[in-house]
């Protein structure tokens, strides 16, 4: 059975921005949704867990979960709670919210953390390469990892299955298997978890329409950042520091900023397959130019995120 993949929460937020799927069907029961509970610490659901009537673990809210971070923990519980009704356990894991450092530290919010991170794994592109052991080393493999997701914890909720109740547990879980790829959708206790966390799917129309108000609202946000007289002007001290360390500057906007020297940099294409030896120089390289970076950066990092909180943008073309 193929291997789900639990992701952190910064991930499911950058996921978030994509347009809601459409899917049809699913359970109308919503007695058992998870409203009431959502994550724990992420690998051990026992950490800090209850138990629904029926059995089902439901992993308890954090007093200071956001809206997003709720939505993913009662999706969680939603598929425990509606496994459990089909006779099967399903054990619910949640990536808490700041428990990758390592990512925390590669995009350098905090100036401390970035220092720490960046010193040891700079952009994160050869760590892995260098540290194959280390289950932090962005992307790497160590500790249950693949390429930067966490697999499925080991949770034995189909320790002893045979062949035929593997199957049937995965029906449960993501619905029939599609007769071919254009009709795979969500379904199963998946289904149900998504409309527990979310609401019904959408119909076409209203996903467009949902979509582009999404992106007219990240469109003026980024312009509201790209105006902000502070930022410009740290924007174009951050720009001028990197000219003199001899760093290529490619924008001034400050929604272009805070990744640029990374996303500009030439990156091995089989990075993800260089031997450490061959991967040990390229790493050094990296974590001098993620320092500079930072440095270059430090004031105007300060001023960004705090700002780009309060008007959430992706991209960097406002």
């Amino acid at each position: 059975m193929p291997k789900r993949l639990r992701v952190s929460v910064a991930t499911v937020l950058a996921i978030g921005l994509l347009p809601i799927l459409a899917a049809c069907g699913g359970s109308d029961d919503k007695s058992d949704t998870g409203n009431g509970s959502t994550s724990a610490s992420g690998a051990n659901a026992a950490n800090d867990s209850t138990t629904n009537a029926d059995g089902a673990v439901q992993l308890n809210v954090p007093d200071d979960a956001d809206d997003d971070t709720k939505k993913l923990y009662i999706t969680e519980n939603a598929i425990a709670a509606c496994m459990k009704k089909q006779g099967f356990t399903y054990t619910p894991h949640v990536g808490a919210p700041g428990a990758d450092e390592t990512v925390a530290g590669l995009e350098a919010e905090d100036y401390e953390a970035g220092k720490k991170v960046r010193g040891k794994y700079g952009f994160g592109n050869y760590a892995a390469a260098v540290y194959p052991d280390d289950p932090k080393a962005p992307f790497g493999n160590a500790g249950g990892r693949q390429r930067g997701k966490v697999l499925d914890p080991v949770d034995n909720d189909e320790k002893g299955f045979t062949d035929a109740q593997k199957k049937a547990y995965e029906a449960a879980l993501v619905g029939p298997p599609a007769k071919s790829k254009a009709e795979e959708k969500l379904g199963g206790c998946e289904l149900a978890g998504s409309v527990a966390a979310n609401g019904p799917a959408l119909s076409a129309e209203e996903e467009k329409k949902a979509w582009d108000a999404k992106v007219e609202e990240n469109r003026a946000n980024g312009l509201a950042l790209n105006g902000d007289t502070q930022l410009v002007q740290l924007a174009q001290e951050f720009a001028a520091c990197l000219k003199g360390q001899g760093i290529p500057v490619t924008t001034t906007q400050p929604t272009g900023m805070p990744d640029m020297v990374r996303l500009n940099q030439e990156v091995s294409e089989d990075h993800f397959n260089l031997t450490k030896e061959e991967a040990l120089p390229l790493l050094t390289k990296e974590i001098d130019l993620s320092l500079k970076d930072l440095e270059c950066g430090k004031k105007f990092r300060a001023a960004y995120f705090p700002k780009q909180k309060a008007h959430p943008y992706w991209g960097d073309n406002a």
